[in-house]
């Protein structure tokens, strides 16, 4: 037997890989990852395919950079690990400072944790403990938005709203407001954009008007709700729910996971709008794609509450063993460097210009119902019937088909039930753009055939 096979068998026989009905992946052929080169991620057998959703939205400049395959082979050298509690390490305390300089002005203080979830969890606690040492004792809830994903620890499922991920946990989940959000394609108002004037935000005004004095912070996604489907908010949008927040005194924490680090087209999502959030979050591509890191950072206001004497026990009594990690402080670093010495986010805009012209091609496939984008965001919501915008059946799995098809033409992309997301390396060329873009094209108008017969 071949190492590749016996790689394969052993995958089968040991690995439970994360969202993947693993009833499904027995029966298919496993793609093992080996190598990365730029846009390209190389398996086992040595086939390219290009990394059309950047590794799960992490991969910024592409694979092997070799600044950060530098920075972070100069810092074990020097070393791995250290504790952050109570001690602290050199590339933690630069890295802090980079991210106070280039994140909206006003956040001042930087917590790290390990990833998307955790460093929301963190977001949560910093401030519900921030109003109970401000005496406001009832502000103990939260408001998130329907169709919301900010992670997989419960707290982070308890202020989410998709129920495909949350709907079995709800039995171990603390309760929450869940305001509507917006979803054009598929207006729960039966609304048009612009001519609704946001009317989605009367809910969430509704909510705090009654309820401000319960609630301790609002969580949003901001422009773009990844996970329920690329769908992007209305221009606006994120400037209002700002105001409502600070009309009714609830503070406002920007997750932004998966679309900072230049996902949409600026370095921060909030940067689109010159919204300061009270609490940001950071994680994915904060590395480039290497290594696990996050980091929750905050005003000055909320910090300076959490100090006290020992005895007032006002510590924010949170960490993780991994906390600040050189190592991964050193990549993050090291990829913020990358930014600016190759100008990636000046760069981007022809390569946003050029994947805009060429969605407009996508729109009249008979099964595309919308094609959402925000920078390099995209997500393209496939339909089986584009007038009615009736969804297909899960038992169709066209989303899975399209993507499997595209695996045959060397791309590597995933859907989120069935619309196909794109959201490639900020790195990638424009030429390799244009494959991507084609291998999706022609994969779902193969899909589009094989319905029809």
């Amino acid at each position: 037997m071949s190492w590749q096979r016996r790689l394969e068998e052993d995958d089968k026989r040991y690995v439970w890989h994360p969202f993947t009905q693993m009833k499904d992946y027995q029966e298919m052929e496993p793609v093992i990852i080996e190598r990365g080169e730029g846009s390209y991620l190389i398996d086992i057998y040595g086939r390219r395919y290009l990394d059309g959703v950047s590794s799960l939205w992490v991969t910024i400049h592409g694979h092997r950079q070799k600044e950060i395959d530098r920075a972070i082979i100069e810092q074990v050298n020097k070393i791995s690990h250290s504790t952050l509690l109570g001690l602290s390490n050199p590339p933690a305390i630069e890295l802090a400072k980079r991210l106070v300089e280039i994140t909206p002005q006003g956040l001042e203080r930087v917590f790290y944790s390990d990833d998307g979830s955790t460093a929301n969890e963190v977001a949560l606690k910093m401030a519900f403990q921030y109003w109970q040492h401000k005496g406001y004792k009832r502000k103990t809830t939260f408001v998130s938005f329907k169709n919301a994903y900010h992670g997989d620890t419960l707290g982070a499922v308890s202020v989410g709203g998709i129920e495909v991920f949350h709907q079995s946990y709800r039995p171990l989940l603390f309760s929450v407001f869940h305001a509507e959000a917006p979803y054009c394609y598929r207006c729960p108002k039966g609304q048009t954009w612009p001519d609704c004037e946001l009317e989605c935000l009367r809910e969430l005004e509704k909510i705090l008007e009654e309820h401000h004095q319960e609630v301790a912070a609002l969580i949003i996604e901001p422009l773009v709700q990844a996970a329920a489907g690329m769908i992007t908010q209305p221009p606006g949008f994120l400037q209002r729910v700002r105001d409502i927040c600070t009309r009714y005194g609830v503070l406002m924490i920007a997750d932004e996971v998966a679309v900072g680090f230049g996902r949409t087209g600026r370095m921060f999502a909030c940067e689109h709008e010159g919204v300061r959030p009270d609490i940001m979050v950071l994680a994915k591509g904060i590395t480039g794609g290497y290594l696990p890191l996050a980091a929750t950072l905050v005003t000055d206001q909320i910090y300076g509450v959490f100090l006290g004497e020992y005895h007032e026990f006002k510590t924010f009594f949170h960490g993780h063993t991994y906390t600040g990690n050189p190592l991964a402080c050193a990549a993050a670093l090291a990829s913020l460097e990358v930014f600016e010495k190759k100008k990636t986010l000046e760069k981007l805009i022809p390569k946003i210009d050029l994947l805009t012209w060429r969605l407009e091609e996508f729109k009249d496939l008979p099964i595309v119902g919308e094609v959402r984008q925000k920078g390099f965001m995209v997500g393209v919501e496939l339909v089986a019937d584009k007038k009615t915008k009736e969804p297909f059946l899960p038992q169709d799995k066209i989303g899975i088909r399209v993507i499997l098809e595209a695996r045959k033409r060397g791309v590597i992309i995933r859907p989120l039930g069935d619309v196909i997301v794109i959201m490639p390396p900020l790195g990638i060329s424009e030429t390799e753009l244009e494959e991507l873009l084609e291998a999706i094209y022609q994969s779902i108008k193969t899909v589009t055939g094989e319905i029809g017969r």
